[in-house]
């Protein structure tokens, strides 16, 4: 897993000042589960952000970034990632079929896949480009029209062909319905996922990423407390 990072200089940068807080925020929870920093992995979640506004968290000493869109992704990141080649890019939105060879060749590991029809495309352009992304399949526990992912009592059937198509899955995702405590979602998911044999548990927000860490999340999704309200 990659640790969050630690700010080391000129703490008066705002950038800094809001690494340092959510860093501090996922100490004090892991402390609370004891559990160690080091195993959750911090996505700063930078849709609709400018490439100005995302190089400040990147001199913070971050590297780790979640981006919801591939058309945004092609035009913003390629020049960031020339500048600084260890950054690590993750697509936590839905993704389109037709986009899965794009997304493939621009992300590092993928945190919506939710239908057969997308994993086979996954599949297919995973042998194309030589890459075989590591994977979360997002579970939509609520039933949520409005929401991607798959019911429950469709992921057995989803992690079989994925088993097949060789394409790699080391968790699942969620997100919990909105102004619904969120702690219960969580715990049904880290249970879900432990049923399957799952480690990875990619949950939690700006509002409830301590909740999510004491509960076993292993990535977190966090955009406005990095970056502040988006215009």
């Amino acid at each position: 897993m990659t640790a969050p990072a630690t700010p080391t200089a000129n703490v008066t940068d705002p950038a800094r000042v809001r690494l340092e807080t959510i860093s501090s925020g996922i100490a004090r929870a892991c402390a609370d589960a004891r559990r160690s920093p080091a195993d959750i992995t911090l996505i700063a979640v930078s849709k609709t952000q400018a490439a100005d506004s995302i190089m400040p968290l990147i001199e913070a000493g971050h590297r780790v970034f979640g981006e919801n869109r591939v058309q945004e992704t092609a035009s913003k990141w390629p020049p960031l990632r020339e500048l600084v080649p260890d950054l690590e890019l993750h697509l936590v939105g839905q993704l389109q079929s037709n986009k899965a060879e794009e997304a493939v060749r621009l992300f590092d590991v993928i945190h919506s896949l939710d239908r057969p029809s997308l994993l086979h495309a996954l599949a297919r352009a995973m042998d194309k480009v030589g890459r075989h992304l590591p994977c979360f399949i997002q579970v939509n526990l609520a039933g949520e029209e409005q929401k991607g992912g798959c019911a429950p009592a469709e992921l057995p059937a989803l992690l079989d062909a994925a088993r097949l198509a060789n394409v790699p899955v080391i968790g699942l995702m969620t997100v919990p319905p909105v102004d619904r405590e969120p702690a219960p979602w969580f715990a049904l998911l880290a249970k879900i996922a432990d049923d399957h044999g799952l480690a990875g548990l990619s949950m939690g927000m700006s509002d409830d990423y301590p909740t999510a860490v004491r509960i076993g999340a292993t990535h977190i999704r966090v955009g406005t407390a990095l970056f502040g309200q988006r215009n």
